[in-house]
């Protein structure tokens, strides 16, 4: 196979399949479900080879509106690997995105290119799983009455800094959403969706650790002794209560971004846990 054999298409439906061998050649534990999903919320590129039959790499791009955008589902089969296909595709998921500023999760192996394409590191992200150990649930956590969506939409955007409405409406439909409460306000929200092997909670968006473990605490309870995933930013008091209940530390990426934007010191609220590391 040589590399002018390969052609850079648009991301459609009949390739979720091609997507989905990729991925299970990768390790990764995507389902066709999960992949309709990613496709469902982004516009994408898939590698084909001369027949269009067969997908040789993918990448997705993930908008908020019009200013920031995820990069993820970057995917190289085995057989096509050392020809400079990942850097074809990430170079045109770049000028998909437009101005928008761009955020992914890297693999170790793959800092070096995306260190050459502008992307710098801001953190590390932690992949927690396991059988959920029996968790007492909060009492001031709860799930949301139909109006208060524009409010979980509004913490959202303060702690994510992207507008990520119709990233939260279609939580809101495929799973279920949860909120903290503190008086009057709603002080913090959490989702739940089926993923991979068993469930994924995320976001989690909360004021401080103790809330984003009430957040959940809530889902938790109600799954012990069932394997759910968390991905978190590299908070100790947060990694140390996982691993007690039973999700464990199984693997890390580095949180990028093109270019990077510094978190304001004043941001109330802050995002504990990611939807996923394709949706940040």
């Amino acid at each position: 196979m040589t590399q002018s054999s390969i052609s850079l298409i648009a991301f459609g439906p009949e390739h979720l399949a091609g997507a989905t061998r990729l991925s299970r050649q990768a390790n990764w534990p995507h389902r066709i479900e999960d992949w309709q999903l990613a496709l469902a919320l982004s516009t994408g590129i898939v590698a084909v080879d001369a027949n269009a039959t067969t997908v040789l790499g993918t990448v997705l791009m993930t908008p908020y509106k019009r200013d920031v955008a995820t990069i993820n589902m970057v995917l190289v089969d085995e057989a096509a690997r050392g020809r400079g296909l990942g850097r074809k595709l990430m170079e045109a998921v770049i000028a998909l995105a437009g101005s928008r500023a761009l955020r992914l999760i890297a693999t170790r192996e793959g800092l070096a290119l995306y260190h050459k394409l502008g992307f710098r590191e801001t953190g590390t992200i932690v992949q927690h799983q396991g059988q959920v150990r029996r968790v007492a649930p909060p009492t001031h956590v709860r799930p949301p009455e139909a109006r208060e969506i524009s409010e979980i939409i509004e913490l959202d955007r303060s702690a994510s800094g992207a507008d990520r409405e119709d990233l939260l409406r279609v939580l809101a439909k495929v799973g279920r959403l949860a909120v903290l409460v503190d008086g009057f306000r709603i002080a913090g929200f959490a989702a739940v969706r089926a993923f991979g092997r068993g469930e994924v909670i995320g976001p989690v968006v909360a004021a401080n650790a103790d809330d984003a473990t009430a957040l959940l605490a809530y889902f938790m309870a109600e799954r012990e002794g069932q394997f759910v995933r968390v991905d978190t930013a590299e908070t100790p008091q947060l990694g140390s209560w996982l691993t007690d209940k039973g999700l464990v530390r199984a693997d890390e990426g580095v949180a990028m971004q093109r270019p990077v934007i510094p978190r304001s010191s004043g941001a109330p609220l802050t995002t504990f846990a990611l939807a996923s590391q394709a949706f940040g």
